[in-house]
């Protein structure tokens, strides 16, 4: 879940994209994995579902390359997108918590990089 101010506006990415409506620091905390918004789905659980159901949930949602799991965002977070230099890295930690990986400005899009932690990366890139 988003833990900084932000909001959906047409992306030069892709589609819809998540802007920072404020500044953001260096280092600060954007986003942590918080249930109930976020939910976690095995991955056995795509056999059960109808076409627009999967078609849904691999859209909006990643598989973790550390659980196997397919976590879905229940915010804006869902509908960032990927950047070879993102501004948003997940935290080196080992948490699930994402930080700013640089200062950024009022108004520009939060990005993130899918091959850091999708295991669907290059379906979602188009690279498959």
């Amino acid at each position: 879940m988003l833990i900084i101010p932000t909001e959906l506006r047409p992306s030069p990415v892709h589609g819809l994209g998540v802007f920072a409506v404020e500044p953001v620091a260096h280092g600060r905390v954007v986003s942590r994995f918080m249930p109930p918004f976020d939910t976690e789905y095995p991955a056995d659980l795509l056999a059960c579902l109808s076409a627009p159901e999967r078609a849904y949930l691999r859209h909006f949602s990643y598989r973790s390359r550390f659980t196997g799991l397919y976590v879905l965002p229940g915010d804006h977070d869902r509908f960032m997108n990927h950047s070879d230099t993102p501004n948003v890295i997940m935290n080196p930690d080992g948490t699930a918590t994402c930080l700013a990986a640089r200062a950024i400005a009022a108004g520009e899009e939060l990005t993130c990089d899918y091959r850091t932690f999708d295991s669907e990366w290059a379906m979602k890139l188009g690279r498959a």
